[in-house]
């Protein structure tokens, strides 16, 4: 599965909106807040929370015009369509 990363103020800030389809995931770092909105998007999707350690430490399901914020900060998020990925919290990712 291709990664594409939104590093960038104006990639994190379209991030999946208005897409009506999305087979990649998408990771967002350089983060000052892990609160995410899925406003203006057409699909449900997975979200993914990551700490510095690379390790997995909440997951959200969201429908499209919902809003979430995780317990504590992430270093990445990662977003996919519902469903693509089978990660569990506590999983280490290694291709971060």
């Amino acid at each position: 599965m291709e990664i594409i990363y939104a590093e960038t103020f104006f990639r994190r800030l379209v991030g999946l909106m208005g897409k009506r389809d999305f087979d990649k995931i998408l990771v967002f770092s350089n983060l000052k807040d892990s609160s995410i909105h899925t406003m203006f998007m057409h699909f449900e999707i997975d979200v993914y929370f990551i700490d510095e350690n690379r390790i997995v430490f909440d997951k959200a399901t969201l429908k499209p015009w919902r809003f979430y914020r995780p317990k504590k900060q992430a270093k990445y998020i990662m977003e996919t369509k519902r469903g693509k990925l089978n990660l569990k919290i506590g999983d280490k990712l290694d291709f971060l």
